[in-house]
């Protein structure tokens, strides 16, 4: 089935608030549980189960795409490398990911001390340990001598108290920021509460039909959040979605519907903030003219509440080594967010995706908010806990990198199998055992003969190498890096033993049922599971060249397509043994070609140079580095992806 267009209007939301056109943003053309132990004081306890994870509601079918008339399942967005992802079923793959963590949250947790810590600050206190610089440091967690590697936090989330009044109605034009309506928050209000309609101004289905925007004006002061609510009333068959906008139109933040109701929480800094409700899933072009609106979806009359209080914020001070693996979930609250020495975000989540980790994982789930990071950089860091209301647990967990733990000599090998190979393809959402192409059966789609098939996978691992050996043991801060390449052409196939992980290159859609250019098994932070499969699949990026995904669209009578074919499928195969080695995918949009991008900005990750022709001189050499997180993808802050893998590659002794 085809992804809805409401959800694709969403998403392009995103590109569109940073000021990219719906053109800019596609492809370029040519280019609790209750702990012992005292206040403040740590002591080792048995981990207790957990369980009551929330309900990610109905599944529903699985997502396909038809690829020529067969419909195949569509790949894992977190996982997969896809042509794009605007016309992903997020909403689908969020439930998915949610329904797989909750069961795997419930398996029996490793048997390993833990301490337990309770929080300092009195229950109905804000303020003492609400900035990183008054964080509460945790003694005795960590994993050197003496220190415990799990430590079981309890705290008190005080929810501060906010007089809520009532207010008419607005009138309409509110439909866009000059014309919002004035709650007077911040100027003598803390919040209100009022009821509306979604369709009753004059670009509603009834009027001009391009969508009827209700925006509200809300000032915020230092160290405040906004909380907004909205619900459809009276039987309205509203789906209510909330954004949040600055005085230049910016997007802020956002949230989409659970069925009829919507909730958005977020601190933002001080100035005035446009808080929009809207019909899902309607965006407006212009956020300063009234009928800029995609088009009409749900509409109907809805409740509405917005308040800018004080939240109660939560810190956590833990001293951490080069090549510690930190994992941190928490229940009860309803984010979780990691910061490194100098203060700046390395992960924050409103999410549960440890379904993404290996099924033999060691790190935490199961909680409202998980988080990971790869330490790469001594120092004292901070943890914090924020969003919510009463108690809450956060577990933080540390483990070691790669083979560290192994005897000496021990390390990690990538194996690239040129030859074509059958595997169960379900490890990636395929449809079952599929025997893949190899690689020489794709060369004639890009104007090469079979004697070029040598060259072709000496330039894929020129490529390979300088990605994954070289670039890292040059420029990474791991001094035990270590990781040997093999590939199928000159060395027996080590599929099988232990500290082997395998990229296949070939093979088609049709042929591994699942729809992507390449996906890998897992995500997994550290490479704590040494054992993992990724495919790069070569059918699309083969195709046509009027297709922006496929290396032809990039040849010209001048390129060395050998060099430009090589360089593509070794940044793909970096790419999805990335994924495995430890990365999530980082932003397409910023200023910086990143191995670990996703599909909405293929072509640069492709590395064609200015002149929009691959195989040139002005190629680009795209190598992992520091990046935004994806912007599809429901975390924030910044991932150093060179780092995360080269600690990941740590070798044994």
């Amino acid at each position: 089935m085809t992804k809805p267009r409401s959800m694709l209007v969403v998403l392009t939301v995103l590109a569109l608030a940073w000021g990219l056109s719906p053109v800019a943003a596609q492809p370029a053309a040519g280019s609790g549980d209750g702990g012992e132990g005292t206040a403040g004081t740590a002591s080792a306890q048995t981990r207790p189960g957990r369980t009551g994870w929330p309900d990610p509601g109905p599944l529903g079918p699985p997502p396909t795409v038809d690829v020529g008339g067969t419909e195949v399942p569509a790949a894992n967005p977190y996982l997969g490398l896809l042509p794009s992802t605007y016309e992903t079923d997020w909403g689908y793959w969020r439930r998915y990911v949610a329904r797989g963590s909750a069961r795997l949250a419930e398996k029996p947790p490793a048997e390993r001390a833990e301490l337990a810590y309770e929080e300092l600050e009195p229950d109905d206190v804000l303020g003492a340990n609400d900035r990183s610089v008054r964080a509460e440091p945790i003694p005795g967690f960590g994993t050197g001598t003496g220190e415990e590697p799990d430590v079981a936090i309890q705290g008190h989330l005080t929810q501060q108290p906010v007089a809520i009044r009532k207010i008419e109605r607005s009138r309409e034009d509110d439909g866009a920021i000059p014309l919002a309506r004035q709650t007077r928050i911040g100027v003598g209000r803390a919040g209100i509460a009022t009821t509306g309609r979604s369709g009753d101004g004059p670009h509603g289905e009834n009027g001009s039909g391009s969508g009827d925007f209700d925006y509200y004006k809300v000032r915020v002061d230092e160290n405040r959040q906004i909380i907004a609510r909205a619900r459809a009333r009276g039987g309205s068959d509203i789906e209510p979605l909330i954004a949040i906008w600055d005085k230049k139109g910016r997007l802020r933040d956002f949230a989409f519907p659970r069925g009829n109701q919507v909730q958005l929480k977020t601190p933002l800094p001080a100035g005035t903030y446009y808080v929009m409700v809207v019909g899902c899933c309607t965006y407006p072009r212009n956020r300063f003219k009234s009928g800029s609106g995609t088009g009409a979806e749900s509409q109907g009359r809805y409740r509405f509440s917005v308040q800018v209080s004080r939240p109660d914020r939560d810190f956590y001070a833990i001293d951490l080594a080069p090549g510690e693996v930190l994992g941190g979930s928490v229940q009860g609250a309803r984010s979780m967010r990691v910061y490194e020495p100098d203060g700046s975000l390395v992960f924050g989540s409103r999410y549960d995706a440890s379904f993404i980790y290996p099924d033999s994982t060691l790190l935490p789930g199961g909680g409202n908010a998980v988080v990971d990071h790869v330490v790469s950089t001594a120092g004292r860091y901070t943890v914090e806990v924020v969003f919510g209301a009463g108690d809450y647990k956060a577990d933080l967990e540390l483990y070691r990198t790669g083979a560290e733990n192994e005897p000496a000599g021990a390390r990690q090998t990538l194996f690239l199998d040129f030859d074509g190979e059958r595997l169960n393809t379900n490890i990636f959402g395929g449809g079952g055992v599929s025997q893949l192409s190899p690689l020489s059966a794709f060369l004639g789609r890009w104007g090469l003969g079979p004697a070029r098939e040598d060259a072709v996978i000496d330039a894929v691992l020129d490529t390979v190498r300088e990605n994954v050996r070289r670039d890292l043991a040059r420029r990474g801060l791991n001094d035990s890096f270590d990781v040997e390449i093999l590939n199928s052409r000159d060395d027996p196939d080590p599929w099988g033993q232990d500290n082997v992980s395998r990229v296949i290159v070939g093979g088609t859609i049709r042929e591994s049922r699942v729809f992507t250019i390449g996906i890998a098994e897992s995500i997994d932070p550290g490479n704590l599971d040494q054992e993992e499969s990724a495919l790069v699949l070569l059918d699309l990026i083969s195709g046509p060249e009027r297709r922006p995904y496929s290396i032809n669209h990039f040849l010209r009578p001048r390129s060395d397509r050998v060099a430009f074919i090589g360089q593509v499928l070794g940044n793909l195969v970096a790419h999805e043994a990335g994924h495995y080695l430890g990365n999530w995918h980082v932003d397409p949009f910023d200023a910086s070609p990143n191995l670990m991008d996703p599909g909405n900005n293929i072509h640069a990750l492709f590395g064609p140079g200015p002149d929009g022709v691959g195989g040139t001189a002005d190629d680009r050499d795209v190598d992992c580095g520091v990046g935004r997180l994806s912007p599809f993808e429901p975390f924030k802050g910044f991932e150093d992806t060179l780092n995360r893998t080269a600690f990941g590659l740590t070798g044994g002794g």
